[in-house]
């Protein structure tokens, strides 16, 4: 076995020597490791990675089309006449493309060609995945023809984003580093997701809704790891269904670091959304505990019940017990089985009382404050390159559903300037919202969205008489979600009153913009640039559970790099074990950074 690459070997070595040291981890392109060279010296593989990444950026389209087509086809031509890369070749081999069936090494020659034809360029897929050991071909398949419907810049862009996630893997063999801590949260991550509703289980979608029988599986799921194998000192499930895991400091006395997000899903959901932030923690505990160490504080990790308000309307129930906040009325409030979160709560073994969810209030007092991991959700930090991003605050938000009532009418005999028309009202005010928040979307961040849009007993014959939609209006401040606000509301009543109709709204959520405290991102900064890495300090147009704990206490977020262009609330979001161990790394540095202070 050959001995591991070194960053001594790497920073000492002539231009030519650090490009031969690197050969292969750019396939036939050792133009970029030559480039590299100049940003020398390293002393992290986040960093030489990056580096590498920039010198691709910055080459030009034609050389990043030449380091594309450098590349084979899948399960192509090189691949039967053995004359790939050594590289290639145990890449393809572990994804199992030298045993293709017939029919799927038909199907995929098919993708290909028709991909070439498409594009100019062959089809690149990591194919150890992002766990590294290797992408099913069913999956491989999917992924092809699913990239085959992109635009050419999109999957451009896409081509060298997996060229960089290739090259990661080969520098990982080089250095003899295997992201240990990122794989076992990804293997978390993975189990948790087999507990699914039961009605999307057949459909193969991850699903968990708030104290639905997976939920529960979760929730007991969660409790199991903390106590057992990452070692916290009280593990319990509280009157809410959070899962909290206290692991004391030197004194058990101390004050706590509270951290941690929410293991409830959307519909139809990724892996990572709320629960990768949970996994990291876990993590870093279990580090702290198989050394046997303490810190001067102690860190309470909250696996939050419910964060996206999916089976109930009262979104950051969890968390909004644990702040003081949590409505009376919620208990009452039903899920479209007609079953209130009262009657939920106790099946579920939960007291479902007001006096124990109020007991659940945290003083503030008892805390250093709160920091939470979380999947980005959107392209920027995956187009950037950059595994990590540092939150500088949480946009505000306003949710409503609303009712626009005309009259239903035949339509084949009622005039078009004799219509009543409620789903036109309804569209009439989409493209307001869109136009209305895009003229301010660059200075304010201001984004709306409506999301839910339905027709009650409606006929392909009748115009609607009524139309049911939610709006979502988001900005970086409460200024400019509350200009946005009064804007939109004016513009509905302004459609209505034209065309003759009633409206309704009524408000779902009001969150206000959590700015990160100045202190806390500081910390978060100064973890992730020890990794090597730049900052790059941006919004969160997401809402956290980490805005509601804004209210009682500081709070700042480290987002995480999300793959497949960064989709989340979508069965393709997903981390990468290395970034994972990056994120799991970071809140390790800031633990001991935060420890250096309090001991001072």
């Amino acid at each position: 076995m050959s001995p591991c690459l070194s960053f001594e070997d790497l920073n000492g070595a002539s231009e030519a020597g650090f490009a031969a040291l690197l050969d292969g981890v750019y396939e036939h392109s050792p133009w970029v490791a030559q480039g590299a060279a100049q940003a020398r010296p390293f002393r992290s593989l986040a960093q030489l990675k990056l580096a590498l990444a920039d010198v691709v950026s910055q080459a030009g389209r034609e050389a990043q089309l030449l380091l594309i087509r450098a590349h084979p086809e899948l399960a192509g031509k090189a691949m039967a006449q053995q004359t790939l890369t050594a590289e290639s070749s145990s890449e393809q081999e572990r994804a199992g493309l030298g045993h293709c069936t017939p029919e799927e090494l038909a199907r995929i020659q098919s993708l290909n060609q028709a991909y070439n034809e498409k594009f100019g360029w062959p089809f690149i897929l990591a194919v150890r995945g992002p766990r590294g050991i290797g992408l099913r071909r069913r999956d491989i398949i999917d992924t092809l023809a699913r990239r085959l419907q992109a635009q050419p810049e999109q999957e451009l862009a896409e081509c060298l984003r997996q060229i960089h996630r290739i090259a990661e893997l080969r520098l990982n063999d080089k250095f003899g580093v295997e992201p240990t801590l990122g794989q076992q949260v990804w293997d978390w991550a993975e189990e948790l997701a087999s507990h699914t509703d039961a009605e999307f289980r057949p459909l193969g979608q991850l699903t968990v809704t708030y104290l639905s029988e997976a939920h529960q599986t979760a929730m007991r799921r969660l409790q199991w790891w903390m106590a057992q194998e990452c070692g916290f000192d009280e593990v319990n499930i509280d009157a809410v269904g959070n899962v909290v895991g206290v692991y004391h400091g030197s004194s058990p006395k101390a004050k706590r670091l509270l951290t941690g997000s929410h293991y409830d899903t959307v519909r139809n959901a990724g892996r990572y959304d709320g629960r990768l932030g949970i996994f990291t923690a876990m993590a870093a505990v279990r580090e702290l505990h198989r050394a046997g160490r303490r810190l001067p504080f102690g860190i309470e990790l909250v696996a939050f019940a419910e964060e996206e308000g999916q089976r109930y309307p009262a979104t950051f129930l969890a968390a909004s017990a644990l702040t003081g906040q949590f409505d009376t009325a919620w208990l009452e409030q039903t899920d479209d089985q007609g079953i209130s979160m009262r009657s939920a709560m106790q099946a579920a073994g939960l007291p479902g009382t007001l006096e124990a969810i109020q007991a659940l209030r945290r003083e503030p007092g008892q805390y250093l404050g709160f920091v939470e991991v979380h999947i980005e959700q959107g392209p920027v930090l995956n187009e950037l390159n950059l595994p990590l991003g540092i939150v500088s605050s949480i946009n505000g938000s306003l949710r409503y559903c609303g009712v626009i009532q005309g009259q239903a009418a035949h339509a084949g005999t009622t005039p078009m300037n004799r219509r009543r028309d409620a789903a036109a009202a309804v569209a009439e005010l989409i493209l307001y919202v869109e136009q209305r928040a895009s003229a301010t979307a660059a200075s304010a961040g201001t984004v709306g969205t409506v999301g839910m849009l339905q027709v009650p007993a409606g006929s392909i014959n009748v115009v609607p008489g009524r139309c049911q939609f939610s709006l979502d209006l988001r900005a970086t401040s409460n200024a400019a979600r509350d200009a946005l606000d009064a804007d939109v509301r004016q513009a509905l009543a302004d459609i209505c009153q034209r065309r003759g109709l009633q409206h309704s709204l009524e408000l779902t959520m009001s969150a206000s913009a959590a700015p990160s405290d100045a202190a806390w991102q500081a910390r978060w900064e100064q973890a992730v640039s020890g990794l090597g890495l730049p900052l790059h300090r941006m919004p969160s147009g997401a809402g956290h559970d980490a805005m509601k704990l804004h209210e009682r206490m500081p709070q700042a977020m480290l987002f995480v790099r999300g793959g497949n262009e960064g989709i989340s609330h979508n069965p393709l979001e997903t981390v990468s074990s290395d970034d994972a161990q990056l994120a799991v790394q970071a809140l390790q540095s800031l633990l001991e950074h935060m420890s250096k202070e309090t001991a001072a």
